[in-house]
């Protein structure tokens, strides 16, 4: 096959949108990734405003925005009292073409985007295909893929975009690392049909609920609601996911006589981890293969889509004859971010919602209260929140 090609390795969305960006550009790109057909899972759902208006470039954000749920408010609530500030996106219209978040699953947008690598006639899909080794001189670089029957390929390119997710064989292969923390708790989420907005007052369809015991988080999908609990690190698998443990609780946010329909459940250990290197020659890593964060804010899948869209528009210069060193600022850009807004801020949730102290719980809520009532604090706040600020705030990176 014709090297004259960018390897895109992963077929998630932030591959899915690193492809498309190169073959409307009119770069040849071809995906692999280890699974035997584009994932239907239930993994990230919240798309942002800036996200969409990058998903508006790639022609797409209508088709999302169609399949999805518009949420124009979002709120911090306290388990026992209720709603304490509720956060209106709608302050950045004239900022954004989308000022609010979309609940959307993210499988629909992998699928959107299948359509348009297929239309283009510069894309071909391999899937199937686990990577084993990426090796490359100055001429371009070679893949190493396994197949289920354990037989292996290489295949060439000019460059590669890894986005293999959290165990990225493209990084390992490199040798980069990817030094960080593990959350301690396991982190559970339950996807069901149970009407929380009719039980719980004022609630919006993005909810972080604080508990000093327990506190959760409530996601309105288009057809569900998800629901993310932190869990003890010592139980099993097995007591994690008990039907009965399950309904209790659930049943200890929202009483449900009739129980609760559970659709889809999981549980997973969260990490906070950034790369050590972005940028290897012509092997580049975005999304989840470079950083990792903990759920709460909704930033994993939003930062690595800004990865791939910033890491493909400078791909798209060099291409076309700029100095491959170019991509030194990709890496500049993206790991502040990653270390400077999403880890600081998807920490910060965690660590909000968790507080026990009596008199800190008082005074982070009273702040939020001020925050919401003071319309530019309010605004600011939102801004930084959406991830719109962070963009902003690369111009001043060199």
């Amino acid at each position: 096959m014709d090297r004259n090609r960018v390897l895109v390795v992963g077929a998630g969305p932030v591959g899915m949108v690193a492809a498309t960006y190169l073959a409307q550009q009119g770069i040849p790109v071809s995906v692999f990734d280890a699974n035997p057909d584009l994932p239907e899972d239930l993994r990230a759902s919240t798309f942002h405003p800036p996200t969409l208006d990058m998903l508006d470039q790639l022609g797409v954000a209508d088709d999302v925005v169609a399949q999805g749920l518009i949420c124009p408010t979002w709120q911090f609530r306290d388990r026992r009292a209720g709603a304490i500030a509720t956060f209106d996106l709608g302050l950045l219209a004239g900022e954004t073409a989308h000022p609010y978040r979309l609940q959307c699953e993210q499988w629909k947008l992998t699928r959107i985007l299948r359509e348009r690598l297929h239309a283009s006639g510069l894309a071909t899909m391999d899937f199937a295909a686990r990577a084993i080794e990426v090796q490359q001189d100055d001429d371009g670089v070679s893949l190493t893929i396994e197949r289920p029957d354990g037989s292996q390929e290489v295949t060439h390119g000019r460059y590669i975009i890894g986005t293999d997710g959290a165990r990225s064989a493209v990084r390992k292969s490199l040798g980069v690392g990817f030094d960080g923390m593990t959350i301690p708790e396991i982190y559970f989420t339950a996807s069901t049909t149970f009407a929380f907005e009719e039980a719980m007052p004022d609630l919006a369809r993005i909810a972080y609920v604080s508990d000093p015991d327990e506190w959760l988080t409530l996601l309105r999908t288009p057809t569900l609601w998800r629901v993310l609990l932190p869990t003890d690190p010592t139980w099993t698998d097995e007591q994690v996911t008990n039907p009965d443990t399950i309904q209790a609780r659930l049943q200890a946010i929202a009483p449900n006589p009739a129980g609760y329909e559970v659709v889809h459940k999981t549980a997973y250990r969260v990490h906070e981890r950034v790369a050590d290197k972005y940028v290897v020659g012509r092997c580049f890593l975005a999304g989840d293969a470079a950083h990792l964060n903990n759920p709460l804010g909704g930033m994993g899948m939003n930062g690595g889509i800004h990865d791939a869209m910033n890491l493909t528009e400078k791909l798209v210069q060099i291409w076309n004859g700029a100095p491959i060193e170019l991509m030194g600022r990709y890496e500049r850009q993206r790991r502040k971010v990653a270390v400077e807004t999403v880890q600081t801020l998807s920490l910060r949730n965690r660590r909000n919602l968790s507080e026990r102290d009596p008199d800190a719980r008082v005074a982070q809520q009273a702040e939020l209260r001020r925050t919401v009532a003071d319309p530019a604090a309010h605004r600011e706040y939102v801004r930084r929140s959406s991830m719109l600020q962070s963009l902003r705030d690369l111009e001043n990176v060199a």
